[in-house]
């Protein structure tokens, strides 16, 4: 393979080198997604979207999302190459490109029959609507959530000590599982979300298995019953990235849960790259919404490294 068409798309800056690959034929090993991802020699991105039939994907979560009704699966791969359970800004970027390239219809993207979308995380469901200021958004139900800690977290507020640095101390965080990880930890002002340093991963301990993303989380004063998140992330396997979607809802998740009884269900969180909405559903469930671009198509010549 000499060359590869792609798309590049974001969802509030969080970058996706996106290829299609209906039939499943292509070989994209570690290497190569991360030679495509690379800011400098490659095209650049937080991670690559293979575009890939449910039915003709060999991975074992396609199977299985084929046979719950998901016609197209989301391979998703973090910017080192490895694989990822799933993206909440992913599946957003890559609904729109589905739409655009006629491979689903707008009728199929309504609340009462959402477009089911395969992932290592699990099937999630899509569906349209206006965001907060108007412009249309995608809404991902992202399906269940837990608590690692379980009640013993929820009741203690932390399960892990993160170090992080620019912070003079290690600071309590809260772990939590969207289909991949996350710990989230609460700061004192925008002054301190500024200043840490997010170029090195954080230390969590005890370790994540899998390692884990973390978020760097500010509560803000909240409008009526919505609530309000300023948030800076670094996602494994990238680095500090604009913004992350299914850190925006552990973040939200975790403030909810730190804030006790009548909590809203619904918050609008910040980071560097834009706003998303979280909502939380019923049956421990959480939907974001929030805006997918498209921004460029073009061929990347691949010459050995």
């Amino acid at each position: 393979m000499d060359e590869l068409a792609f798309t590049k798309g974001h969802g509030t800056e969080n970058d996706f080198v996106v290829v299609a690959d209906p039939d499943g034929a292509l070989d994209l090993d570690d290497d190569l997604v991360a030679r495509l991802c690379d800011r400098r020699a490659g095209i650049g991105g937080d991670g690559l979207i293979r575009v890939v039939r449910s039915d003709a994907c060999r991975d074992a979560a396609a199977g299985a999302a084929h046979e719950d009704g998901a016609r197209w699966f989301m391979d998703y791969r973090n910017a080192d190459g490895s694989a990822a359970e799933m993206c909440g800004n992913g599946v957003r970027v890559f609904v729109a490109y589905l739409l655009r390239e006629g491979l689903v219809g707008a009728a199929e993207l309504t609340p009462q029959a959402p477009l089911a979308v395969g992932s290592r995380g699990g099937v999630k469901r899509v569906h349209r609507r206006p965001g907060p200021d108007g412009t249309p958004h995608l809404a991902v139900d992202m399906g269940p959530w837990r608590l690692t800690g379980g009640e013993q977290g929820a009741r203690d507020g932390h399960d892990a000590l993160v170090h992080v640095g620019g912070l003079d101390v290690a600071r309590p965080g809260l772990s939590l599982d969207l289909g991949n990880p996350h710990t989230v930890v609460v700061l004192n002002d925008a002054a301190q979300l500024e200043a840490v340093e997010l170029h090195r991963a954080p230390v969590v301990e005890p370790a994540p298995p899998h390692g884990t993303n973390v978020e760097l989380v500010v509560m803000e004063e909240s409008d009526g019953d919505v609530g309000r998140l300023r948030m800076r992330v670094h996602e494994r396997g990238v680095g500090e990235t604009r913004s992350c979607g299914t850190g925006a809802c552990a973040a939200a998740l975790a403030a909810r849960t730190w804030a006790g009884a009548g909590a809203p269900d619904r918050w609008l969180v910040d980071s560097p790259g834009g706003q998303v909405e979280v909502r939380v559903l019923p049956g421990d469930r959480v939907e974001l919404a929030g805006p997918a671009v498209l921004v460029a198509d073009g061929v990347a010549h691949l010459s050995p490294s």
